[in-house]
């Protein structure tokens, strides 16, 4: 058996599991204001506070911004994934969905929320997408919701 297949078994057990939160992060002014300097996206509801007090509340953050969070928010959810053998690489294939819900006000706190939905053998690669969703401390409604796929590719 082929290690991509060995793996695949390992992962496909998974599929439909529900991996549990990550930890908190704090979204700061600072970080919105360096993404919009990035992005050239200075629209006043990012980083003028006074103008978009009235619209938001205070400003928000991008929902790229909230988007490219996930790489960090997802490492902190729990994985109990055993070692898989054979490993080249893992790299971000996409996103089957993503969804913007509801804004992110700078300095809230935000988690990921996992869900594997789906795990696919690709030749000598494992497509797996997981559900994540985005939340808000104290606020009911995410701030996104996304089906991303991670690709592992493992030695032919």
């Amino acid at each position: 058996m082929s290690n991509a297949a060995a793996a695949y078994e390992i992962l496909k057990a998974n599929e439909g599991k529900d991996e549990g939160h990550g930890d908190w992060f704090e979204v700061t002014q600072a970080q919105i204001d360096q993404f919009a300097d990035c992005t050239v996206d200075h629209q006043f509801i990012h980083i003028d506070p006074e103008r978009a007090t009235p619209v938001f509340g205070g400003t928000i953050a991008h929902g790229f911004l909230t988007l490219s969070m996930l790489t960090h928010l997802s490492a902190t959810v729990p994985n109990d994934t055993p070692p898989l053998t054979g490993v080249q690489m893992g790299i971000n294939y996409g996103f089957e969905k993503v969804r913007f819900i509801n804004p992110v006000n700078a300095g809230r706190r935000i988690r990921a929320h996992s869900t594997v939905a789906a795990v696919e053998l690709k030749g000598s690669a494992i497509n797996s997408t997981r559900t994540i969703t985005v939340e808000i401390e104290g606020v009911d409604k995410p701030a996104l919701v996304a089906d991303w796929i991670g690709r592992i590719v493992f030695d032919s």
